[in-house]
């Protein structure tokens, strides 16, 4: 019997600098922070924050995204494990929107590509993390 799943809960990317990812993932798509050990948490009450291993985690609406900072190497995407990030945008002038502000801040990436059911654009985090932007194309 399959186990039936609606939808992803969470992803947690493991990187080698909290504060330049914290930096990088804030400034492009500034998502709230759901969360991190609150400033000033006590060392006997730091414990139950241990699952973030220093990091954060961000709500994307309908799914949260944690940053987690043990890494020492770096991201491959020809390594098993992730290949890419795919994140969701509401429609082509958002992707456009969304070059421009890559553009402006630059963060290098791959142009828009027509890839038949919508379109993406390619870039990378500061640990050379693969990230996409889709937007569905309109009818």
């Amino acid at each position: 019997m399959p186990i039936h799943t609606s939808s992803v809960n969470h992803i947690r990317l493991t990187v080698t600098d909290i504060e330049r990812s914290r930096r990088f993932y804030e400034g492009i798509f500034n998502w709230p922070v759901a969360i991190e050990m609150p400033a000033g948490t006590p060392s006997e009450e730091q414990a139950k924050y241990g699952f973030l291993y220093g990091g954060v985690i961000y709500n994307l609406g309908y799914t949260l995204l944690g940053l987690r900072p043990v890494a020492s190497d770096v991201f491959s995407e020809d390594r098993t494990g992730l290949d890419h990030l795919s994140l969701a945008v509401d429609s082509p002038a958002a992707l456009e929107a969304a070059v421009t502000l890559l553009d402006g801040i630059g963060v290098g990436h791959g142009g828009i590509k027509d890839i038949g059911s919508g379109l993406i654009v390619e870039f990378r985090d500061p640990d050379n993390i693969a990230l996409e932007l889709f937007a569905a194309k309109t009818a």
